[in-house]
């Protein structure tokens, strides 16, 4: 992903917002390819509790804080995010597991 311009290059609000949007973009596109391994998860576990793995977790958050200062980015907005995100894939795999069983 290259940007068009750099912040510094932005010189009024419709240039950044330009590159706010194809950041928006790519983070969506980003998302949706997540969101089909994660539905592929979903399939390959048999029990909802397998869904919230706590070690799991607190790894993954590690590696964005980790990830986050490497890339000069508030660590503690990174794992906001990643935990919403983990907390929404959670309820989303226990639903399509508990439907499955419930289908068996």
């Amino acid at each position: 992903m290259t940007a068009l311009k750099s912040p510094a290059q932005c010189e009024t609000k419709d240039d950044v917002r330009v590159e706010i949007d194809r950041i928006d973009q790519a983070l969506l596109s980003l998302f949706a390819e997540r969101h089909r391994y994660v539905t592929r998860m979903a399939q390959i576990k048999t029990d909802p509790h397998e869904a919230h793995d706590r070690a799991r977790i607190e790894s993954i958050i590690e590696k964005v804080r980790d990830r986050s200062l490497a890339l000069d980015l508030d660590e503690d907005q990174a794992e906001l995010v990643w935990r919403t995100l983990i907390d929404w894939n959670i309820n989303y795999e226990k639903g399509i597991i508990a439907a499955r069983r419930g289908a068996e």
